[in-house]
């Protein structure tokens, strides 16, 4: 296999991962069997290997020594330490963002809005409020910044989704007012009320999280992980 077949190889295999643990498919806690996924994809372990490399450096996967891969599971204080530090980051990378937004983007923001207003299906949502907030922070021009956003939304994706299962569609009104309050601050250019609107919307899910401990897994040891 040459090198170039086998990075495409390792992508697709990547892709399918991906796609299998955002959906929920692969809950958290459970194990990637290389050998598995290799016969499934009918090719050497190689590319599964690099695949999941990938797949670690996006927050996706947890890669352990002498044990495989697994989809991390993260504990209540973990949880809360990983929402605690978007809370901080995220308005950041707005601010730098902000500026490089024009009126096509705050229209193209107002058009993914609305389609998660008229609908409530939960997969749905969870694709469109992702694709709504990654849209804001793309005029920020530091990679590394949007790098260690992405791995937090990774990291907490299946939280988001089994929060939205808890609360349903009756808490949506808020999420919607606190999207548009964004999407304001956005077009007025005002990186103050832009900051303190999404440093809210990211607070306020974080508390509500913790108030569902259920939701979590047990609390590691630091040793086991």
């Amino acid at each position: 296999m040459t090198t170039e077949v086998q990075l495409a190889m390792s992508e697709q295999v990547a892709a399918h991962l991906r796609a299998q643990i955002l959906s929920g498919t692969m809950p958290p806690g459970g194990r990637i069997r290389q050998e598995v996924v290799a016969e499934q994809f009918g090719t050497s372990r190689l590319p599964v290997r690099e695949a999941l490399r990938m797949l670690s450096a996006e927050g996706l996967v947890e890669l352990e020594p002498n044990k495989g891969a697994r989809v991390p599971m993260l504990d209540e204080h973990e949880v809360s330490l990983v929402y605690s530090m978007r809370e901080r980051l995220e308005p950041l990378a707005l601010v730098e963002s902000i500026p490089h937004l024009d009126d096509d983007i705050v229209e193209e923001l107002r058009i993914i809005q609305s389609r998660i207003e008229a609908d409530t299906e939960l997969q749905e949502f969870l694709i469109l409020d992702r694709e709504f907030h990654m849209l804001t922070y793309s005029g920020c021009d530091s990679e590394h910044l949007l790098g260690t956003v992405r791995r937090f939304w990774n990291t907490t994706q299946h939280y988001r989704r089994a929060f939205m299962e808890v609360s349903g569609p009756r808490r949506m009104w808020i999420v919607n007012a606190e999207h548009n309050l964004i999407i304001d601050a956005i077009e007025r250019r005002d990186p103050d009320d832009a900051e303190r609107y999404l440093a809210g919307h990211i607070r306020r899910t974080r508390i509500e999280l913790l108030r569902h401990p259920e939701m979590f897994g047990p609390a590691s040891t630091g040793a086991s992980r």
